[in-house]
């Protein structure tokens, strides 16, 4: 993708965007802070109390004072449920910015995702780019709710700490955070490097993805073929290299929790030593001392939960990097929006002016087609496999913008064209016709979102097949099941079909797909083609021989070039490369005859002898 050639955004810049990209989450953010540095303040209460209670009430100069003691534990705990609801509503707000803005940001990916190009989609596995919008996201809510909260609340805390410490003793002060000194050296040295590491954890994450998600969807054809342990050794193999790129973040992840515990031991160790000399020399009191151990534990727990949330920070940003890519993922196919020039009514005319087309990188696929397909005209566009017929498709409904030239309808150019008016107007139906896991009613309202179920079964009758809408066991609510696998393939394309009249465009791009279904199909199929496309400009990706006869023109491709225009049979007669694809389909057509009557002969034989064998 584009956008994954960018120089790798720092840590600082992708949170920077990512917040910039979701302003829910910084919406509300000071009264937030405030809530948890006011959270934080309940903790630093404890220490105090301690050293009150113990040089005012228990080592008082008359002797134990309890209601010293009293009066100030009574003042902690007041202080402690004060703390205690700014620490709920900090985290109700965290928890509402968070899933507000990563909600947005979900939206936008998504949207944008459909907004790139069939061919910049299709240079990333499908389960990869899914983990973009889902996991990847997943990975940054999880630390925003949880590690973000810890993030906060442990600085606060250490902050409130420091300063308290400050007050009692400031040598005191400077021994713990000399101590600690290792464990920020640590950090600032590791940090590129887990940053590093978690990028290719998230990468191998949506790799294994991938991996996993083509075996789900073409589960038949790994049992068809029996691959299924090489389709196990595939997952296996991504699996393990998601399992060597998290090892090896974990080793780095490892070093910082050691220097931390090195930090924490020397910490403790050092107050009790210099405590106790300051103490000997009374500079500090006993309370004071004790104290000081109260907050060095405080002061330990959130740096060392500290250094557990960066370090699952670097996880996260690694996944806001990866979802920022995405978006910055240029659309080689852009909406012209505001500026955009609406089309003429009624059936649109097609014209092709010096049309060049190429991959990325590659050399032309598509060379310099010029032609017009007037209005209403019914045009078949054949050629071998791999000739541009397919190219030409979706330069003809912009799935694809052209290298050169323009392709324009009814005089306007495609790239003027909104998408909303384009859709609306040229519908595309493929070679597979592809059903959402859903009733035939929410698949039919694809075409139009409007459609009434009595505009729907009048749409089976307008186009001859409501024989067959008459064999589903519950009619508009039948489930079509995950891919349309619930329906044949012939019976998929009648529902294509359906939609596409439901849609009721102006010019319909067909890509057919009734040639390997059964003749009844096949019949059904023609009939409703046949209705589908009276009055309305059309473009058939012609694979048999009967769509190339019965249409007004017919386009033949040749490695990329339109190399014959015209009617079959002036085309015929020529005898260039049409005549020869006709010659083909000819002959296959006899030798489909020719074998299907060899079966019937057989099953003609086998009937006789299994009826002899009965009788016998």
């Amino acid at each position: 993708m584009p956008g994954l050639d960018a120089p790798r955004e720092g840590g600082i810049a992708v949170l920077r965007r990512g917040f910039a990209l979701s302003p829910s989450l910084s919406r509300g953010l000071p009264l937030t802070l405030l809530l948890a540095a006011l959270s934080t303040v309940g903790s630093a209460v404890v220490p105090i109390v301690v050293q009150v209670a113990i040089d005012r009430g228990l080592a008082a100069d008359g002797g134990p004072d309890e209601g010293v003691v009293l009066r100030w534990s009574g003042v902690a705990a007041l202080v402690v449920l004060l703390t205690g609801l700014c620490a709920w509503a900090m985290k109700v707000r965290l928890f509402t910015a968070s899933e507000r803005g990563l909600a947005d940001l979900r939206v936008k990916a998504f949207r944008h995702v459909h907004d790139l190009s069939v061919l910049t989609q299709n240079r990333e596995r499908r389960g990869a780019l899914v983990s973009r919008v889902t996991s990847d996201i997943d990975q940054v809510s999880l630390f925003l709710q949880f590690n973000g909260i810890t993030f906060v609340t442990s600085i606060g805390q250490v902050l409130v700490a420091t300063v308290v410490m400050l007050f009692y003793s400031w040598q005191l002060t400077v021994v713990v955070w000399v101590c600690f000194l290792p464990l920020v050296i640590t950090l600032v040295v590791l940090q590129g490097h887990m940053s590093r590491a978690y990028d290719t954890v998230r990468a191998t994450v949506g790799g294994m993805l991938g991996v996993i998600a083509e075996p789900v969807v073409g589960a038949s054809v790994v049992r068809s073929y029996a691959v299924e342990h090489r389709t196990q050794r595939r997952i296996d193999d991504a699996i393990d290299v998601n399992l060597r790129a998290n090892v090896k973040a974990q080793r780095i992840v490892a070093g910082t929790f050691a220097s931390a515990g090195v930090a924490s031991g020397l910490a403790n160790a050092a107050v009790i030593v210099v405590g106790v000399m300051l103490g000997v020399a009374g500079d500090l009191t006993l309370g004071g001392v004790v104290a000081f151990a109260f907050l060095v534990s405080l002061f330990v727990g959130p740096v060392q939960s500290a250094t557990q949330v960066l370090t699952d920070a670097q996880n996260a940003i690694s996944s806001w990097r990866r979802v920022i890519e995405i978006l910055d993922t240029p659309a080689d196919v852009r909406d012209p929006g505001a500026g955009a020039v609406p089309l003429p009514k009624g059936a649109l005319e097609v014209a092709f002016d010096h049309v060049r087309f190429a991959y990325p990188g590659g050399p032309d696929v598509l060379h310099d087609v010029d032609l017009t397909i007037p209005a209403r005209q019914r045009v078949a566009v054949v050629g071998e496999t791999g000739s541009g017929k397919s190219t030409f498709a979706k330069l003809l409904t912009r799935l694809s913008d052209p290298s050169a030239g323009t392709v324009a309808l009814d005089g306007v150019d495609l790239r003027e064209v909104g998408f909303a008016d384009l859709r609306a107007r040229v519908v595309m139906v493929p070679q597979e016709g592809f059903l959402f896991d859903a009733s035939l009613a929410d698949n039919l309202r694809y075409g139009d979102l409007s459609a009434s179920r009595d505009q729907m079964r009048a749409a089976f009758t307008a186009l001859g097949i409501d024989d067959w809408y008459a064999t589903l066991p519950d009619g508009l609510d039948t489930e079509v099941g995950q891919r349309g696998e619930s329906l044949s393939a012939g019976e998929r394309q009648l529902v294509s079909l359906v939609r596409a009249y439901l849609a009721d465009p102006d010019l319909l791009v067909l890509d057919e797909a009734t040639s390997a279904v059964d003749p009844q199909t096949e019949m059904r199929a023609s009939r409703a083609l046949e209705h589908l496309l009276a009055g309305r400009t059309s473009v058939v990706i012609a694979h048999r021989l009967s769509t190339a006869e019965g249409a007004d023109r017919v386009l033949v491709f040749d490695t990329g070039r339109l190399v014959e225009d015209g009617p079959h049979e002036a085309l015929v007669a020529q005898d260039g490369a049409y005549a020869r694809l006709h010659a083909s389909w000819i002959a296959q057509a006899h030798l489909g005859i020719d074998a299907a009557r060899t079966v019937d002969g057989l099953d003609d034989a086998a009937g006789v002898a299994w009826e002899n064998e009965r009788r016998d």
